[in-house]
């Protein structure tokens, strides 16, 4: 039976409805304590644990005191520039009983696929992690406009997992996983367990229209699955209403639909590196770099002896030894400029020499695929 107790990185998405009290337009204090209880029991354990929350919006126009009924644009804007800062104090609050730091973090879908923003965003988060921090992750809806329009943030959940390396995605919502039909309205519809693909015919289950009670739905529940499916992340629907949701996930007391890929997160990330991007440029590299490239280290400035090519930070290089072998391709943390500075110099010398601390590695292990 598949269950959380194995996950090193988690990923939870916390949708609105369950989070805020619909009718008094207030955060659950007893649900959001229940699930932070949970979180930290997985951050004892050493698991990773980075959350993807709505409610801001919903939040921010009881706050301001808006009408009832649908919002215009610039309305929705404002709710969530006051909701969210009452959402970050309540996980903060909720957490710091157990001593957990949190970090708020807003992101757009441009910051997932525009590269740059993207190596920064997962740098960022990679850190926060490494520090033991609990990253509490929403939409900036006061600039993601079209986000707000097309829904809910099961979208930006599989691109968060996609870009930390997550092994696990949980979407927490108002139905306790995948049916052939709407259970709401077709007392045919049969839960389905496990799901390896996603097929048309998987889609069609899913119907056009979201739930009442969640902008998303079922349609932008797959969008995220497929999504984590090529990233190698198992992801599962279920229901999170009740109070200690996720602990129950956790023990394995209450049911779900899993998503389940064919490969890791990180074989996924690789394969990507190899097969889908074209080389901007070439690192040539000395005897140790070859050597510590073998054991699966990664290639540090000291060991770059030759560079070729007009390349930005985050383009793929090859990476070659002195005779023209390709030995591997990989995400190159630096400029071309700021390459050339460095190589052949220690790590420790970044600094002085770029006027900035960048990162140790030319390219990290993480990034790197050896032929």
């Amino acid at each position: 039976m598949t269950s959380l107790t194995s996950s090193k990185r988690l990923v939870v998405k916390i949708g609105s409805s369950i989070l805020v009290d619909e009718a008094k337009g207030r955060i659950r204090r007893d649900w959001l304590d229940a699930l932070t209880d949970d979180v930290a029991r997985l951050h004892k354990q050493g698991c990773e644990v980075v959350l993807v929350s709505s409610g801001a919006i919903r939040l921010g126009r009881t706050h301001l005191k808006l009408a009832s009924g649908p919002l215009k644009l610039e309305e929705s804007q404002a709710a969530a520039a006051t909701g969210q800062i009452q959402l970050a104090h309540a996980y903060q609050a909720a957490l710091a009983r157990h001593g957990i730091t949190v970090a708020q973090v807003l992101l757009t879908l441009d910051d997932s696929e525009q590269r740059r923003r993207y190596l920064n965003a997962r740098q960022t988060m990679a850190t926060l992690l490494g520090l033991g921090a609990v990253p509490v992750i929403n939409e900036n809806d006061t600039v993601a406009t079209d986000e707000i329009r097309f829904g809910d943030n099961d979208r930006l959940g599989a691109r968060v997992a996609e870009m930390i390396s997550a092994d696990t995605l949980v979407l927490l919502s108002d139905i306790d996983g995948l049916y052939t039909g709407d259970p709401r309205t077709d007392s045919s519809a049969r839960y389905i367990p496990e799901i390896r693909e996603i097929t048309s015919e998987i889609e069609a289950m899913a119907g056009a229209a979201a739930s009442n009670l969640s902008n998303g739905g079922m349609v932008t529940k797959l969008i995220a699955g497929r999504i984590a499916l090529a990233a190698g992340c198992r992801m599962a629907i279920a229901d999170g209403r009740q109070v200690g949701a996720l602990g129950a996930l956790i023990d394995g007391t209450t049911r779900c639909s899993w998503f389940l890929p064919e490969g890791s997160p990180l074989s996924a990330r690789k394969k990507w590196i190899k097969g889908s991007l074209t080389s901007a440029g070439t690192l040539v590299v000395d005897d140790g770099a070859v050597r510590a490239l073998s054991k699966g280290k990664s290639l540090l400035p000291a060991g770059v002896t030759g560079i070729d090519g007009e390349f930005k930070r985050g383009d793929v290089v090859d990476v070659k030894d002195r005779t023209g072998r390709l030995l591997a391709r990989g995400l190159v943390a630096y400029a071309v400029e700021d390459a050339r500075r460095i190589a052949g110099r220690k790590s420790a010398e970044i600094e002085k020499l770029l006027g900035f601390r960048g990162r140790d590695e030319m390219v990290h292990r993480d990034d790197l695929v050896v032929e």
